[in-house]
């Protein structure tokens, strides 16, 4: 069945969503058209507004409508820790579970040499002028563990390493409530490697 060019393109843009297919963008243009146009209308209008308002933070390069965003220039927060990871969902789900207080930098990425991706599209040469400034203490890796994410994590360490700077490594293992004969190799492979002694 042949459909008109302007269903077939917006089912075409819903699929450049993540997890959406084929099957799934036909239904959701559907619903759209057929029951609320009206909620059509706003998420038109909320993507038009997100696209010319949001950019990149001139410090940490996270998501923001101002040159410096609020948690950098947030004077309770601790710039002299870093956290440094690769997409902002990454600074969402570290801010929801309240436990850092620091400041973070946003890769938008990993290294990755086969797709064309190196230092400079990371903007790792901002980062490591950080580290050479004095201004950062404590750099903690947060990339993710695939092998792009840990050689990432490996050439900031070298450099910060080389500015004195203190670098660690957020833990990643076996999940709080998880039983270890439904953990993954690799999972268990870093929960040992990244063992840590028992304080009496």
């Amino acid at each position: 069945m042949k459909l008109s060019p302007s269903i077939q393109g917006l089912i075409d843009g819903l699929r450049h969503l993540p997890g959406v297919g084929p099957k799934s963008a036909q239904r959701m243009t559907l619903h759209l058209l057929e029951r609320d146009r009206e909620g059509a209308q706003e998420i038109a209008e909320a993507i038009e507004t997100a696209l010319a308002k949001v950019r990149n933070c001139e410090r940490c390069r996270n998501f923001t409508e101002l040159a410096i965003c609020e948690i950098c220039s947030d004077p309770k927060r601790d710039a002299s820790t870093l956290c440094v990871v690769e997409a902002p969902a990454d600074v969402m789900a570290i801010e929801q579970s309240g436990s850092f207080r620091g400041h973070y930098y946003v890769l938008m990425g990993h290294l990755s040499p086969i797709d064309g991706i190196g230092p400079e599209q990371l903007g790792l040469d901002t980062l490591c002028a950080g580290f050479t400034a004095g201004q950062v203490r404590e750099v903690i890796l947060a990339t993710n563990p695939t092998v792009e994410g840990e050689a990432t994590a490996y050439y900031i360490s070298q450099r910060a390493r080389d500015a004195a700077v203190t670098v660690s490594r957020i833990a990643h293992g076996v999940p709080l409530g998880g039983e270890l004969e439904y953990t993954d190799s690799s999972t268990l492979a870093h929960a040992l490697s990244g063992r840590t002694v028992v304080q009496e």
